[in-house]
């Protein structure tokens, strides 16, 4: 279960919401309803980015937090702006969110600018840097809500600037509970800069992407 600590409107449940929605530009109080929303506007930026993202883009923390701001700005009057709560799940604490614009700096120096543009260097090479912005970047933890999401999109767009579609992850329908398991735990080993197995998952995803492609 996740749990949040925060004085400010990331804090606060929409009215009516039995609080299960955050406080929204919509009114919205329906979790599936919200849950819809946040999936619509998911695929109208990641429409939109298809055209702004080229095979010279390297990824900046600026970027991360338009991207965010693209997708749920019309959802969230925070969209786009890093947390101010405090994250955890379990025994596993999210790093504090006063270090989230110092991390955030970090990840850009050591990984955005190091990995991207994402370069045609063989799937083996992409899915391990793949992996390594992906892991961090969720360590980090940057926004409210989203953050897996965003850190996927983020992977898709990495995959298509070296040449290759986007993964497959098989996040629902049969199997998908083993997936997503298994996704979990890679990213858990991210977390401790092992990220081998994460590279793993996405070579595989992509590859189940291609054999799609194939038939």
């Amino acid at each position: 279960m996740m749990r949040y600590h925060s004085t400010g409107i990331e804090g606060e449940w929409q009215p009516g919401s039995q609080k299960r929605v955050l406080v929204n530009l919509k009114g919205i109080k329906k979790k599936t309803e919200m849950d819809q929303a946040e999936a619509d506007a998911l695929i109208a930026a990641e429409e939109l980015y298809f055209e702004i993202i080229t095979d010279e883009t390297v990824f900046t923390a600026k970027l991360i937090c338009q991207m965010h701001r693209d997708w749920l700005g019309g959802i969230y009057a925070w969209a786009g702006r890093y947390r101010t709560v405090e994250m955890q799940k379990g025994n596993f604490r999210w790093p504090p969110a006063f270090r989230v614009p110092q991390n955030m700096a970090w990840l850009e120096d050591e990984f955005f600018v190091k990995l991207t543009p994402c370069r045609a260097l063989g799937l083996k090479l992409v899915s391990e840097q793949v992996a390594a912005i992906h892991a961090e970047l969720l360590l980090v933890h940057p926004f409210r809500e989203g953050n897996g999401r965003l850190a996927r999109w983020l992977a898709d767009l990495m995959f298509l600037q070296a040449g290759y579609p986007m993964p497959r992850y098989n996040f629902s329908g049969k199997g998908s509970v083993k997936r997503k398991s298994d996704y979990l735990n890679a990213v858990i080993r991210g977390y401790a800069q092992d990220y081998q197995l994460l590279a793993d998952f996405f070579r595989g995803c992509v590859e189940d992407r291609l054999g799609e492609l194939e038939e």
